[in-house]
């Protein structure tokens, strides 16, 4: 299921059998592609500048013109080619014809959607989560296009097995029941962070929270 992911969370991912990118704010996963290219001798070294950039954002390599990874005219061949300062990777031609290249493919990994896993976010935001019948507090970093219900299983239901057998509630004073379809924002819990810091104060001088209240009908976990 496609998620938003938090720069974060795609840097954790920087590792030869786990490595995630992002690029032109899609997050790609490389997993596969690379451990497919580690059983084939003669082209594992083309998953070197993939493991190098695991973790990192790509979208430099990219020539949104061309709609195409960037390119640069090669000195010696005076042929253009692709602008690779690392190397060249997977599905990538070379300069001149060569019978000893893969071919395997239909598209190369970078415009092939199966790769894709989900969208980088364009911002991040804390909140607080408060389990009013435990008295436990969370602060999530969350990404602002996620609805509550993202949110929920994403990033809280590991914390709280029983998540979903709790209403979600805002206290502002009155409390009022939150819409699991929406967004924090259309939710009216508003990212204050910027005018903090035009304040001069820290981003997370408040950090807003949203309080979790039992129900009686006890979710399995």
């Amino acid at each position: 299921m496609s998620r938003f992911y938090t720069a974060k969370e795609v840097r954790e991912h920087a590792f030869h059998d786990d490595a995630y990118v992002s690029l032109n704010g899609k997050v790609l996963d490389l997993t596969p592609l690379i451990a497919a290219y580690k059983e084939m001798p003669k082209f594992a070294h083309l998953t070197k500048p993939l493991v190098q950039v695991a973790g990192t954002d790509i979208s430099h390599w990219w020539d949104a013109e061309a709609n195409d990874l960037r390119s640069c005219v090669d000195p010696n061949s005076g042929m253009r080619t692709y602008a690779m300062p690392l190397g060249r990777v997977p599905h990538m031609p070379t300069i001149y014809p060569d019978s000893n290249i893969d071919l395997n493919y239909d598209v190369p990994w970078w415009k092939d959607p199966q790769y894709i896993i989900g969208a980088l976010t364009s911002r991040t935001r804390r909140i607080r989560i408060v389990n009013t019948l435990t008295g436990d507090e969370t602060t999530l970093e969350v990404c602002a296009e996620e609805t509550l219900e993202e949110l929920l299983r994403e990033r809280y239901l590991s914390i709280n097995a029983h998540a979903r057998s709790y209403t979600w509630v805002r206290l502002d004073p009155d409390p009022r029941e939150l819409d699991m379809s929406r967004t924090l924002e259309d939710n009216g819990i508003h990212d204050e962070a910027d005018s903090f810091e035009d304040l001069g104060l820290n981003a997370d001088y408040y950090i807003p929270a949203i309080h979790l209240y039992y129900n009686d009908d006890l979710t399995e976990a």
